[in-house]
């Protein structure tokens, strides 16, 4: 077993802080419509920013199976874009400072990096970490966007799930969260519904609930008007898209009855228990193939 110190450095010039936020999101699992991508770019952009700790990516990614870019020019190997898997240290509005994990999803040594991000969260003092991705959901486009959260302590839940027991193929943020919980730490997820005809586009609707939601669990003053004026912005273009288009507006007021029948139902415990009202990713696919292909641009028509 791996020394969980062996896996990371940490900078040794850091400020002092009290009970920070981590935040963390990996490329490599599921993330629909660019979810975790778009509120990680965003905050990048917006807030000062710099990377305090790295962890060992020679011992956690297979190369082989996402081979990093390199540029040849004419006759030599002028660059190699090395991946990261590193914390950031970030600051809000009012200059609260908090961090960020991201990189690629180890594919390696999922315990041994688990146990090392454990190790980082006690030896920062860490209060609270949070994880959030989007997930592909028979949802429409047309109503609030849905988050199911989950937790290691029921109080840390602020959403209702939509899902009752399931098993799923399993993730490191997923078990970093379980970890967390076994080892008596306050750990958050959240999964943000996107409907599944746009599961494959940038969907910044999404990330504005994600990053919502974040403000809400941690109170971090984290700027959301950008992301609200994109989404505003991909929000017409799809209703442009939507209208007049029969087969498409269907499927649309289709999902919005469901999606209302579900809401309004309070004894209802369960959308999976409620499976079979449920269009297959089948049934939608081939009625949205022509909308994707308009959303992704010309070239995913090819």
């Amino acid at each position: 077993m791996l020394n969980p110190e062996d896996l990371y450095e940490l900078d040794a010039d850091l400020p002092p802080m009290t009970g920070p936020v981590l935040l963390h999101s990996l490329d490599g699992f599921v993330d629909a419509g660019s979810t975790g991508q778009l509120v990680r770019e965003h905050l990048l952009e917006a807030l000062e920013h710099r990377v305090v700790a790295r962890f060992d990516v020679d011992s956690l990614i297979d190369y082989r199976a996402r081979r990093p870019p390199m540029t040849f020019d004419r006759d030599h190997w002028a660059s190699y874009e090395a991946p990261e898997l590193v914390v950031r240290l970030l600051r809000d509005d009012a200059g609260t400072p908090f961090l960020m994990l991201s990189g690629p999803e180890p594919d390696r040594l999922w315990e041994g990096f688990t146990a090392s991000v454990l190790h980082l969260v006690k030896r920062l003092g860490i209060g609270l970490v949070i994880g959030f991705h989007g997930i592909p959901m028979g949802v429409p486009h047309t109503r609030p966007v849905g988050i199911t959260s989950h937790a290691t302590r029921p109080e840390l839940v602020t959403r209702t799930s939509w899902f009752d027991k399931v098993q799923v193929p399993g993730s490191v943020a997923g078990l970093l969260e379980l970890r967390l919980g076994e080892a008596g730490h306050d750990a958050v997820g959240l999964a943000v519904h996107v409907p599944h005809y746009l599961a494959q586009s940038a969907y910044p609707a999404a990330a504005v609930a994600a990053l919502d939601a974040v403000v809400d669990a941690t109170g971090l003053a984290l700027p959301v008007e950008p992301l609200r004026e994109a989404a505003a912005a991909t929000d017409a273009d799809i209703a442009e898209q939507v209208d007049g288009n029969d087969e498409v507006e269907k499927v649309v007021r289709a999902l919005e009855q469901q999606y209302d029948a579900f809401a309004g139902a309070a004894e209802r415990d369960s959308l999976l228990a409620e499976s079979q009202d449920m269009p297959t990713a089948d049934e939608l696919g081939a009625q949205f193939e022509r909308f994707l292909a308009e959303q992704d641009g010309p070239d995913a028509q090819s």
